[in-house]
């Protein structure tokens, strides 16, 4: 059943990678074959915490999707892509880095998929403005959102994973991850004239009509607008203090969707307008091949093989726990590589015993996880949102071109924090 599962997985990578094959379908299928094949039943897909479809992340997907909806009948994402061409002067590289900035601290606050689902609009509409390709934004903006994602517990869903099993803190994510997010973040936006190079041509015409708008004008409804503000804020709060309220992010996002409904009396056609249904589908069929790998023992496997090799070595497991994650986090989404990698990175730190930080193999693991995201265009949920946002706006991204993109922020961050664990943890230990 592994050998089958394995070969569903590859073949359906293919598929998804050649871009010829609508994903969500080649998705859909696999799971399905999976499951027609008896490799994983009905209770292990949709009721199963380990190999089924993580519910939280198709809702909280969800229910932000509708908030979204909602709050683009304001005008606000007009006001802000007004406001943020004229602060850059019609600039397309100041307005990249203003909005790759705006992302990356957003996505710290909040979580990386509702930061991206929020400031994609704006990008759109802001190229639209000054009629330029919007694709190069859209994905440093997604980039962006994985690596400053990373700095705090509710940033990116690998770090709630890895917070509930190691026992972490938010704090503790702050203290340890925060640093080198910051020095990832300064390299990334050093990097991004060199990587995007010839994505900043406007015609001056353009750039000078843009600086004469008023963004007052764009707001539509204020009164919503106040109403929307004001859901947000709560809905945000509670993301914040998911550890102290104990409410899931998902269960937040679906009741701020469903006030905001009832208090805005759209009509269904608005609110549902914004909602990505083949980026939920996708999700769906993908965890379910996922867990069909989990449930025949090959991710793990392969991870605890991965962990024989360093013999009870502190550095060379805190290395090698980095870099096998960022590649299969690349490759299998960094949610469920996180959540089976989890127990082997707890009995290590239970065992290991020449670490003067015996938590650094957790944060080997995040940062391997969370900067893997970026590594391929189905790394992370925030990349899958991003392309079917860009997808609807007759905007495709296709797999390569983001993974071109992506790879190469990929190896700088995973070198970059290679030489922080080993200077911060056993260096200056």
């Amino acid at each position: 059943m592994a050998a089958v599962a394995i070969t569903v997985f590859v073949i359906a990578y293919i598929l998804i990678a050649s871009d010829r094959i609508n994903k969500t379908l080649v998705a859909l299928c696999g799971g399905a074959i999976v499951l027609a094949l008896g490799i994983v039943e009905a209770d292990d897909a949709f009721y199963s915490h380990e190999t089924g479809i993580d519910w939280n992340v198709i809702f909280l997907l969800f229910g932000m999707m509708i908030i979204v909806g909602v709050l683009r009948q304001t005008g606000v994402f007009e006001y802000i892509a007004i406001w943020a061409a004229k602060r850059a002067n019609g600039s397309p590289l100041r307005i990249m880095i203003l909005l790759v900035l705006v992302t990356a601290f957003a996505s710290a606050l909040l979580d990386n998929v509702t930061t991206v689902l929020l400031i994609a609009p704006v990008t759109l509409l802001v190229c639209e403005r000054l009629e330029i390709n919007p694709i190069p934004f859209l994905i440093a903006e997604v980039l962006a959102s994985n690596i400053g994602g990373a700095s705090t517990l509710v940033g990116d869903p690998p770090n709630i994973i890895i917070a509930s099993r190691g026992g972490l803190s938010f704090n503790d994510f702050l203290i340890h991850m925060t640093p080198i997010v910051l020095i990832v973040m300064a390299v990334f936006v050093a990097l991004i004239p060199f990587i995007f190079r010839g994505s900043f041509d406007v015609d001056p015409e353009r750039a000078a009509d843009v600086m004469t708008l008023n963004e007052r004008e764009a707001i539509q409804n204020p009164r919503l607008l106040i109403k929307c503000a004001i859901v947000l804020v709560a809905v945000f709060a509670a993301f914040i203090g998911h550890s102290v309220l104990h409410i899931e992010p998902s269960v937040v996002a679906l009741l701020g969707a469903g006030v905001l409904i009832l208090i805005s009396r759209l009509e269904q056609r608005d609110y549902l307008a914004s909602v990505e249904w083949e980026t939920l589908l996708f999700f769906a069929g993908l965890f379910v091949m996922v867990g069909a790998l989990v449930k025949t023992g090959v991710v793990e496997e392969l991870a605890r093989a991965a962990t024989e090799f360093t013999d009870g070595n502190g550095l060379l497991t805190t290395m090698l726990i980095l870099g096998i994650s960022a590649p299969v986090s690349g490759v299998i989404d960094n949610i469920p590589y996180t959540a089976t990698m989890t127990p082997i990175v707890s009995e290590l730190s239970a065992s290991i015993t020449d670490l003067a930080h015996p938590d650094v193999l957790w944060w080997a693991l995040a940062l391997g996880a969370d900067f893997g995201g970026n590594l391929t265009a189905v790394g992370a949920s925030a990349n899958v949102v991003m392309l079917g946002i860009a997808r609807r706006a007759d905007n495709p991204i296709s797999f390569w071109e983001f993974t071109r993109k992506g790879a190469l922020i990929t190896v700088v961050s995973i070198v970059l924090s290679a030489l922080y664990l080993w200077l911060r943890y056993f260096v200056l230990a």
